[in-house]
């Protein structure tokens, strides 16, 4: 049996996904525009989807950026953990 590899990203990369899960707080939603500015400066705004749970608690969004590279994706991950509203980075 083979192993099969992950498929490789080529960069830059349009379309493509982060979705972002955490408190539903209103704070979350304008932290990630922040921190995707910082990372992916320009990236539209009006494609983010946003999505609660169904008791409320907890809020996922999805933005689309122009990926450019492996450094900036782990970047962007790693500034969107350092807040505790934060709870999953996809």
């Amino acid at each position: 049996m083979s192993q099969q590899q992950p498929p490789k990203i080529e960069f830059p990369c349009e379309n493509y996904p982060i979705k972002v899960m955490g408190d539903a707080v209103p704070e979350l939603h304008s932290y990630v525009i922040e921190i995707m500015e910082r990372h992916a400066p320009g990236f539209d705004q009006t494609r983010i989807t946003v999505k609660e749970s169904s008791k409320g608690s907890f809020r996922s969004l999805t933005v689309w950026i122009t990926a450019t590279g492996i450094d900036q994706l782990s970047a962007i991950h790693d500034d969107l953990r350092l807040n505790r509203m934060i709870k999953m980075v996809l």
